[in-house]
């Protein structure tokens, strides 16, 4: 017979966040970091206890205010970025304008320009530095203007100028 385990990855945590700013959580490898991200992200799924934003929880939600919730109240910034590596890097920009219906063009230039994406806006992302590609994901979630920005180490492949310019 095979025996279940399971892992506690958040447990008795309750946090109230600032309405603005930033908020940095930190931990060693495994500690629970990616999960929280997920579980505030509704990626994955609360077992017990709620997450509460603007008044509304996510436990209870049903299926369209959670699409509403994850596709315009939040942008995820992942480790791996999640790029589609045969679009160029303004089409990885624009199809976060796209799935929200959002007709900001103009955004795009905007944002190309601030985060250094110019000369290679055209370039197909594999092509891309990993640090280029770092800024692409992030310039994607800058776009759609986000609320909340869930950030799973958004600097961890930039520089020392870049990350403390993102």
């Amino acid at each position: 017979t095979s025996r279940k385990t399971s892992t506690i990855a958040v447990d008795h945590l309750n946090l109230k966040l600032p309405n603005t700013g930033m908020v940095f959580v930190v931990g060693k490898s495994g500690s629970g970091k990616s999960t929280l991200l997920n579980m505030l992200g509704t990626l994955d799924n609360i077992t017990s206890g709620d997450i509460i934003v603007d008044g509304k929880s996510l436990a209870t939600a049903n299926d369209a205010f959670l699409q509403e919730y994850r596709s315009s109240y939040l942008g995820f910034i992942f480790q791996d970025f999640l790029l589609l590596n045969e679009f160029t890097v303004r089409e990885n920009i624009k199809i976060a304008l796209d799935i929200n219906s959002l007709n900001k063009e103009n955004k795009i230039d905007e944002v190309i320009e601030k985060l250094g994406l110019k000369e290679i806006e055209s370039n197909n992302v594999k092509n891309s530095s990993t640090g280029q590609k770092q800024r692409v994901a992030i310039a994607r979630v800058l776009v759609i203007n986000a609320c909340i920005i869930l950030a799973d180490e958004p600097t961890g492949s930039l520089d020392n100028k870049n990350s403390k310019e993102i």
